[in-house]
């Protein structure tokens, strides 16, 4: 699989990573992530990100793969209380749910934490960043970053605080594009594209009832794209490979709890970029149809 430097960390991340929220929540069992992570790993992946609140997707990476732990980059989020009894941002319980990740993950060390969607507001306190900081003081974590979305995230980035950013990205989500991702390219910063299939949200013939995908189904109604009428593979890999063409992404994440899956998503980049004239012509649908409420969907 393809590597890329991430940015000007030491890093080197394979093109494809992979997004813990999905195995959180499904109730996939350590059985089966062993499975899907080990096969993933197998395939060249090296990338793994997850979160406080991604019900106990930290435990499920920790039971299974710390034995295999120099295989791979790791990185969670803090922010959501998730259990603790505080406020969510609060900079004590930011510190304590860095160090609950350090054990749910079995691991002494991080290679990145982020900062998780926190609004612009809280950032201009300057407390949780700090938290953030003395964490990486502490070689609890190398890297610290913001994984958010639209204003908010512009502002994590002039602040010149942050290692890495995480932003929604995809053929239904490019407000990133002239947002914050020349903002982020210019400081250097690693780049973690979510979302980037748009929750393969055209897969539905009709409205879906998971409102977590409604926004891109809708977007899509607009957009047209002429190449989602494809059979889904090649829909798919086009939609992927257009993120991982965007100039300033280093690693795009998907989630999935089929163990199969890796080997196919790998498959679907052996092609590489986009031709410039595809690319392009997803970029000017988007110039065309995009309305001012599309921002980037956290």
């Amino acid at each position: 699989m393809e590597k890329r430097a991430f940015g000007k960390t030491d890093m080197e991340v394979s093109v494809l990573g992979f997004g813990g929220a999905e195995i959180g929540f499904s109730g996939a069992t350590a059985e089966t992530v062993d499975r899907l992570l080990g096969s993933a790993l197998d395939a060249g992946l090296n990338f793994i990100d997850t979160a406080e609140c991604y019900g106990n997707s930290e435990e499920l990476i920790g039971k299974t793969m710390s034995h295999r732990r120099n295989d791979f980059y790791l990185i969670t989020k803090c922010g959501h209380a998730s259990g603790f009894e505080a406020p969510d941002w609060d900079p004590q319980m930011l510190s304590e749910s860095i160090d609950r990740s350090l054990t749910r993950l079995n691991t002494d060390r991080l290679d990145v934490v982020l900062l998780h969607s926190c609004s612009k507001d809280l950032l201009k306190q300057g407390d949780v960043i700090e938290v953030l900081e003395r964490a990486k003081e502490q070689g609890k974590t190398r890297y610290i970053g913001y994984s958010g979305d639209s204003d908010d995230a512009l502002f994590a980035i002039q602040t010149n605080a942050f290692d890495v950013f995480e932003t929604s990205l995809n053929i239904a989500d490019q407000q990133a594009i002239e947002l914050t991702l020349p903002e982020a390219q210019q400081r250097g910063m690693g780049v973690i594209a979510k979302r980037p299939i748009a929750n393969v949200a055209w897969n539905s013939g009709e409205k879906p009832d998971n409102e977590y995908i409604q926004e891109y189904w809708e977007r899509l109604q607009h957009l047209q794209y002429d190449f989602l009428d494809n059979e889904l593979t090649a829909s798919v890999e086009k939609a992927l490979r257009f993120t991982l063409s965007t100039p300033g992404v280093h690693t795009a994440i998907v989630g999935t709890q089929n163990p199969e899956r890796w080997t196919k998503n790998a498959q679907l980049l052996v092609k590489g970029a986009l031709p410039k004239d595809e690319y392009d012509a997803i970029r000017n649908e988007w110039r065309k149809q995009s309305q001012e409420n599309w921002v980037g969907q956290v």
